[in-house]
């Protein structure tokens, strides 16, 4: 066989697990020489050095049967050693070297501190380690493979154009299935089309709203993370079923279909309750976040310089409407917020401030355990948080929030978490509509009464195998977008689409102050436990690894500073600034 039938290949996993393994023992060897020179590591004893060097052998190790996989640049290697190396930290320094030299662990502010030399040292050995991984990997001798003979293909009729409205876990989610079924984009032709050109994690809003992560570090463009399908930035304002067009905001600006996917997600939905619409602060975007971020700020300045008990009682107190789990980590985490940063007030007392939430229900939490929803109330109750049970808001204006039960609460900061409604572009669809205007589905995800329509995520009305429509959550939109791509693609074959099936796996909800609530397959968690659980998973669900390192990063720092009070808005802060029809 001659050299033109072989073709190269990767190195194999051995060669590059011994690389990373050698590039953690050179970098521990020259950081942890460094420290050592400095007395940095004095702590930890004459050979403090020689400990930090077998961590870093460890964490190269990881490297190397991590993020050699594939063929990544030296800046994704350094910043995947960049992520050990804060994870080392964590794992080592603040949680099994205090265990060994027998002090006690208390994962506290003052021992986050205490080990910040190490933070450092461990941040610079992964990058090094990372960017020495690379270096080595680069020399490794390539594997040569046979390379098999070219096969003849017949002539394939043309791709079906398959568009996705919707830029959400679920749009994406199916344009990444397409893009895995069809690699060559030779069968489909899929178009993605969203009013925002970024993916944004949801479930870690609250924590941009209070100012424990930047907004950027939540989100990811969506061109990135579908790379082979077109992207159309822009806002659908109709869709032509009869002549499978989807049409654009501009002139003359649509685009055909074959299949179309409905992922649009949902709005706020006010209930036509008076004034709430005109004077209440949401948490869908990350717009919304910033506004309110710089509301509370902006309150805070305000109450450190008025002189009026009663109107800075208003100014100081933060009402949110909503039991669930958005209106639940929306007011711990604007306690958090307020509390970690009042020492920049020293106008405003302790007590001062105050943190009301409004729930129709005889509990908070319904979809956890009562067991847990008790926990997460007497946790928030004990840090001084209101809670108004069984009754809702009937109104509101800008100085006050009235509820059912006759009581006014004075407030200039009013929230609004109690309920949502599909995207109203689906108004335009013919046929009946589900539950608050949702496209009903069959269980194969195909929209009843509409030819080749399929609908996903928060605007569809999903039914499981018990009847009982599935929760509108990112963890069965990812699924879904997945199933729908399965499904098309089964139908363009001339094969039965599949029924989609999934069962929760976990569902957490973070309570503020290094605490949460959660179950992963029934099984209850709580506490510190589960606070750790919820940002693992979390974390691990962000997409791409440069936001996991980001937000790792924003989470270290918090730990070692306060948060940041600048107030970024350039006018006064008002709840309707960006907010689109509802």
């Amino acid at each position: 066989m001659s050299l033109q039938e072989y073709e190269p290949t990767a190195p194999g996993g051995g060669a590059r697990l011994l690389t990373g393994v050698g590039a953690g023992l050179v970098s521990g060897l020259a950081v942890g020489g460094l420290m050592a020179w400095q007395g940095l590591i004095e702590a930890h004893g004459a050979y403090g050095w020689a400990v930090f060097a077998a961590y870093a052998t460890v964490t190269g190790g990881l490297l190397g049967a991590i993020v050699g996989r594939r063929p990544y640049g030296t800046a994704v290697s350094a910043s995947g050693g960049l992520l050990l190396g804060l994870l080392g930290w964590v794992v080592w320094w603040l949680t099994v070297d205090p265990l060994l030299r027998a002090t006690t662990l208390t994962w506290s502010i003052a021992a986050a501190r205490d080990a910040y030399p190490e933070l450092v040292g461990s941040l610079l050995q992964g990058a090094l380690a990372g960017t020495l991984y690379h270096l080595g990997t680069t020399l490794l001798p390539v594997r040569v493979g046979a390379r098999r003979p070219p096969k003849i293909r017949a002539a394939r009729p043309p791709a079906a154009r398959v568009v996705i409205v919707g830029g959400g876990f679920g749009g994406v989610g199916a344009a990444r299935r397409f893009e895995r079924l069809n690699p060559r984009s030779d069968r489909f032709a899929v178009t993605l089309i969203s009013d925002s050109n970024f993916l944004l994690f949801t479930p870690m809003l609250a924590e941009v709203a209070s100012g424990g992560l930047e907004a950027q570090h939540i989100s990811s463009p969506v061109r990135a993370a579908v790379t082979h399908t077109r992207f159309r930035h822009g806002r659908v304002t109709h869709i032509d079923i009869a002549r499978r067009l989807v049409h654009l905001e501009g002139p003359g600006e649509s685009v055909p279909y074959d299949h179309l996917v409905l992922a649009v997600g949902s709005v706020p939905h006010f209930l036509d309750l008076p004034g709430v619409a005109e004077h209440a602060f949401t948490l869908k975007s990350l717009a919304d976040a910033a506004r309110l971020r710089d509301q509370v700020l902006t309150m805070l300045e305000r109450a450190d310089q008025e002189t009026d008990p009663v109107e800075r009682a208003r100014l100081l107190t933060f009402v949110v409407a909503g039991g669930g789990f958005a209106g639940t980590e929306t007011v711990a985490e604007l306690y958090d917020l307020t509390h970690g940063v009042l020492h920049f007030y020293p106008g405003i007392d302790p007590d001062e401030p105050r943190f009301v939430l409004v729930h129709s229900g005889k509990r908070i939490l319904p979809e956890l355990s009562e067991r847990l929803g008790d926990y997460a109330l007497g946790k928030l109750r004990a840090r001084g948080i209101e809670f108004r049970l069984g009754v809702r808001v009937s109104s509101a204006s800008d100085r006050e929030v009235t509820l059912t039960d006759g009581r006014v609460i004075s407030t200039a900061t009013f929230v609004w978490a109690a309920g949502n409604r599909p995207n109203p572009l689906l108004r335009s669809l013919p046929g009946e509509r589900g539950r608050g205007g949702s496209v009903p589905v069959d269980r194969t995800l195909r929209a009843f009464e509409l030819e080749d329509v399929w609908a996903i995520g928060d605007c569809a009305h999903i039914p499981g195998p018990d009847g009982a429509p599935y929760p509108p959550t990112a963890q069965h939109a990812i699924r879904e977008g997945k199933a729908v791509a399965d499904n098309i693609a089964a139908v363009l074959k001339g094969r039965r689409p599949r029924p989609f099936r999934f069962t929760t796996l976990g569902i957490f909800v973070a309570l503020g102050h290094r605490t949460a609530a959660g179950e992963i397959r029934g099984r209850p968690f709580s506490g510190l436990t589960a606070w750790l659980l919820w940002r693992g998973i979390y974390l691990a669900k962000l997409p791409g690894l440069e936001r996991r390192v980001r937000v790792l990063l924003d989470w270290a720092l918090e730990l070692v500073f306060p948060r940041d009070i600048v107030v970024t808005g350039t006018q006064t802060t008002t709840p309707l600034t960006t907010r689109g029809p509802q």
